[in-house]
């Protein structure tokens, strides 16, 4: 069959409610050398959240959101989601999509970047969701990597201007533009475009925001102590810039295009309290979510993706 005739969009997931963290936590562990100790942490920070993470909820607005840009387009194509980790699991979203009688879908994974972690377990689980449903589950194609999309770089430039407005303005050319993306293992990156991917488009970024001070660091590893991580890891980073003397940072999590744990806790309360401890008064952008300039790069993804079997 030519051409697609639905949308997926991919994504992580997350729980939405108390007694969903740990049977959350347990289905993201499986099969990973994750330390108890960490799963538990990480229990931990979204029950400071209010027991529940908003991802779920940002991806189906853009999922609406997308659906309706398609529309003015003079698309018709319905927009799904599905999870990795929860509800709506893949497999879920595929039975679904074939009871309304979808026959080869279009999916986007909502990772900027690209490695085995954030690209290859999302397209292997979508192949395992499909075995689950059977003969009849909808063919899934994909949209290519978009880590340096025009639209992405201008929506994540807006974001961090934005932020970048909140810091004085006498002292706004002189403050750190910090990007970050999650950590992976060093010899999962090795073998990936991850590491250029993130930096090409923190690069872009800098460069249409036309601001010189710019650097990467790495956040919310949860592996093995003993396998080598990226680095530098964001709390390094802004102890760091603290010592070079900079009064003021933003962060940028380039790296994750919706509000979650790595954002809400890691960045706004850990790194936020590092940064303060160093001296240097925190500021972070937003992320991508629902901003217009990302759906319509979403959208540009469905109209403009070759999707010939």
């Amino acid at each position: 069959m030519s051409g697609t005739d639905s949308v997926l969009l991919i994504a992580f997931g997350g729980p939405e409610r108390p007694e969903d963290i740990r049977p959350f936590l347990d289905t993201v562990a499986a099969g990973r050398r994750i330390p108890p100790a960490r799963l538990e942490e990480v229990a931990r920070h979204y029950e400071a959240m209010g027991g529940r993470s908003p991802l779920a909820e940002h991806t189906r607005r853009q999922a609406e959101a997308l659906r309706r840009a398609l529309a003015r387009a003079g698309r018709g194509e319905p927009v799904f989601v599905g999870m990795r980790n929860w509800h709506p699991f893949l497999h879920e979203t595929l039975a679904e999509m074939r009871d309304r009688r979808c026959r080869r879908a279009l999916g986007i994974i909502l990772s900027a970047f690209q490695t085995e972690a954030s690209w290859g377990r999302y397209v292997a689980d979508v192949a395992a969701a499909r075995d689950k449903v059977g003969a009849d589950a909808p063919e899934v194609a994909y949209a290519p990597p978009w880590a340096q999309h025009p639209l992405f770089v201008e929506a994540m430039a807006d974001r961090a201007a934005e932020a970048l407005a909140r810091v004085a303005p006498e002292r706004r050319g002189r403050a750190a533009l910090l990007f970050t993306a999650h950590s992976v293992p060093a010899a999962m990156a090795a073998g990936s475009p991850y590491v250029a991917q993130f930096e090409g488009a923190a690069r872009d970024v800098a460069a249409r925001l036309g601001h010189p001070r710019w650097s990467l660091a790495y956040q919310s590893r949860s592996g093995s102590p003993r396998d080598p991580w990226l680095e530098p890891d964001l709390p390094e980073a802004l102890r760091a810039l603290g010592e070079e003397g900079a009064r003021d940072v933003v962060v940028v999590p380039l790296g994750f295009v919706c509000d979650h744990v790595e954002v809400l806790y890691d960045l706004d309360v850990e790194a936020r309290r590092v940064a303060e401890e160093a001296g240097i008064t925190f500021q972070r952008a937003g992320t991508a979510s629902d901003h217009p300039s990302f759906i319509a790069m979403l959208a540009d993804l469905v109209l403009n993706t070759p999707t010939e079997p």
